[in-house]
């Protein structure tokens, strides 16, 4: 497994030393604050009505019981010039293969899983950075079309998607393996790699976790002051999503809330998150499991950074996605 990463790295506004973790309330002094651009992005998201939708729980039952009614189209758009792509059912779930048109057979792996607080559908934006990975790093990226909550609850979804990434570690050869993952995708993503270990399986060669939830009981009391600010996510409706999810398990179970499983023998992980972010202080502690597990960790914690920024058009978001890049793109497994 490739271990090269073995420093924790907070930037650029939140510092670390001696493998001190910061608090929410330690950062560095002011650098100028975000980008002009980042900051039209944070007012035309509290101009819109995204937030809304996770108001109140009985907002998201609603919003659960229309898409049942008329589910939202999963199939790639906005995937870009240059990418193949083809669908391969596995299991009863859609599953896309991407590709670099140039090379279609060559090249490294991505495991990406979306987000969408696991009742809402992938979407063009996440196309987007699938198309995006597959041309600009060469990879080749594995998409599965999961079922969404509460047709498909935790219990059944992460030994699944654990069993898929099983298979592709096994055809891979030595090719990396990475699993990308953002909101509820970066959850999945880790406790899927959390099922390997237990279920006795080699782990990928790394795990790129994008605004990560990792405790969906939402219990901190300093995340009612973050909701304030947070222009997309809202304590009612993300805790909703995750009750729904959890379905018969319990929403502290490591399926559903994955921060409270055991971090020893994962991959590498790379998180990236900001502090406009209602699961911020999630980024912060998984940061601190895992390097207290001796897992390699790297932590990219924005100052005034929204909900998945990296897929954003802001130099912040561009920054991040390199960082993506760096991860995924060449070299070969070291197992």
């Amino acid at each position: 497994m490739n271990t090269r990463i073995d420093l924790m790295h907070i930037t650029p506004d939140v510092s670390i030393s001696d493998g001190q973790i910061p608090s929410t309330q330690q950062w560095l002094p002011d650098d100028g604050g975000p980008s002009w651009q980042s900051r039209c992005i944070n007012c035309l998201l509290q101009l819109l009505p995204i937030k809304q939708r996770m108001a109140s729980a009985a907002v998201v039952q609603e919003h659960v019981r229309r898409l049942a009614l008329r589910p939202a189209s999963y199939e790639p758009t906005g995937l870009g010039r240059g990418v193949e792509v083809i669908r391969k059912d596995v299991a009863g779930w859609p599953v896309y293969h991407t590709a670099p048109s140039a090379n279609p057979v060559a090249g490294n792996y991505v495991l990406f899983l979306h987000g969408g607080g696991f009742i809402n559908e992938i979407v063009r934006a996440h196309w987007r950075i699938v198309g995006y990975l597959t041309r600009e790093a060469r990879v080749r990226c594995v998409v599965p079309i999961y079922p969404l909550a509460p047709r498909g609850t935790a219990k059944d979804v992460v030994p699944a998607t654990g069993e898929l990434l099983r298979k592709l570690l096994e055809d891979a050869g030595p090719a990396k393996v990475t699993v990308v993952g953002n909101s509820a995708g970066a959850a999945l993503g880790l406790a899927a790699a959390q099922w390997l270990r237990d279920s006795g399986y080699r782990q990928p060669n790394g795990l790129v976790l994008i605004s990560p939830g990792g405790d969906f009981s939402i219990s901190r009391p300093e995340q009612i002051a973050i909701a304030a600010r947070d222009p997309i996510n809202d304590i009612p409706g993300a805790r909703e999503a995750g009750r729904l999810y959890a379905g018969d398990l319990d929403v502290a179970h490591p399926y559903v809330s994955p921060l409270n499983g055991d971090f020893h023998g994962l991959a590498p992980m790379i998180i990236l998150s900001g502090t406009r972010d209602l699961f911020y202080p999630d980024s912060i502690d998984l940061a601190v499991k895992a390097r207290a597990a001796g897992v390699p960790v790297e932590l990219h914690l924005r100052r005034d950074q929204p909900h998945n920024y990296a897929g954003m058009p802001t130099p912040e978001g561009r920054e991040a996605r390199a960082i993506i890049l760096r991860a995924v793109g060449p070299g070969v497994s070291q197992d």
